[in-house]
């Protein structure tokens, strides 16, 4: 081979060598652009049937049916939700896995001494949506039948009025323990493994009340199986007008509002989060989506990922202080 046909070759080979990392990035924007071209699975870190459950599965519905591609929502309950965050925190960041949740992400710093994952960092907050109150429901043959008639038992007899959750750590374990910082209560707790477990129980007598989204026991109060002795929020709302805000019925500033929202792990590609945030609002102006929120009692909006990360830090900073009050210690 003549020495000019030597560097001739050398010459395509650095040149091709070169073409690499564009081709590279090349292909890796196709992907982002072309996102979703497959499968998106949404874990629910929780059990069927509780109010990220059931918010979820309808965004998910709504999201497929926007992009052509199914989103799937795969349950793995456990330990707080950490065990089903954890999983997707480890994920491929591809936007092909992600997490769903509900303000009690803001509590988990405070409720473990050491997490699986860095809370604040591993997974990037998308977008929040379907702002929701919560109810303290009662069974309907319940001999409570307002709030200060509950609180005045409760006062009157420490320990004996049981709450139910789902599970030590959530939302509603902490809005319980709030109400009774507030009004000077002790009421006794006990864990299920699901929200829609600590329904039953109620429904079955065998605990005194629950903290719960609308969307998870509607179906019962309208069937007089449950009663609903309060609702938090500013105001009283549309679907559920006869039962008083937690100020009507005497405890002010319980302000509790609880949030559904989407994760993704960290490093999942700008393109790939801007799409999906872009989607979410697409759905939440929907007249679908809109009037299931209204179903549910909730508020139909919806937040973007800036907006999302703040309201996510100040909610971490004030559950923070509750837990700290109610003397919970770390698990």
């Amino acid at each position: 081979m003549t020495s000019s046909n030597t560097q001739a070759l050398r010459r395509c080979a650095i040149a091709a060598l070169l073409a690499l990392p564009l081709l590279a990035a090349s292909t890796l924007a196709s992907a982002q652009t072309d996102w979703p071209n497959r499968t998106v699975k949404i874990v629910v870190p929780y059990a069927p049937g509780g109010a990220v459950d059931v918010v979820t599965r309808k965004m998910a519905q709504k999201l497929g049916e926007q992009t052509g591609q199914s989103f799937i929502v795969e349950n793995k309950p456990g330990a707080s939700s950490t065990i089903g965050a954890m999983q997707v925190a480890r994920s491929e960041p591809d936007g092909y896995t992600l997490v769903a949740n509900d303000t009690t992400y803001a509590l988990l710093p405070h409720i473990f001494k050491k997490l699986p994952f860095d809370q604040a960092n591993d997974l990037l907050p998308v977008s929040a949506f379907v702002f929701a109150p919560l109810t303290l429901a009662v069974n309907g043959n319940s001999p409570y039948k307002t709030l200060p008639e509950l609180l005045a038992f409760a006062k009157a007899h420490p320990g004996r009025v049981t709450y139910g959750s789902g599970g030590a750590g959530t939302l509603p374990h902490f809005s319980a323990e709030a109400l009774g910082l507030a009004t000077g209560t002790k009421l006794l707790h006990v864990p299920f493994k699901g929200a829609a477990e600590a329904t039953q129980a109620v429904l079955g007598g065998t605990i005194d009340m629950q903290f719960a989204s609308p969307s998870g026991v509607i179906g019962n109060v309208k069937g007089g199986k449950l009663r609903l002795l309060a609702i938090s929020g500013d105001r009283r709302v549309p679907l559920l007008s006869d039962v008083p805000t937690f100020a009507e019925a005497g405890v002010k500033d319980f302000g509790v509002i609880n949030w559904t929202g989407l994760w993704a792990p960290k490093g999942t590609p700008p393109a790939v989060m801007q799409r999906l945030q872009a989607e979410i609002a697409k759905a939440m102006k929907t007249e679908d989506m809109k009037a299931f929120a209204e179903s549910v009692a909730a508020e139909p909006r919806q937040l973007d990922a800036e907006a999302f990360g703040k309201l996510l830090k100040d909610s971490t900073a004030r559950w923070g202080q509750v837990v700290a009050q109610s003397g919970f210690e770390k698990q």
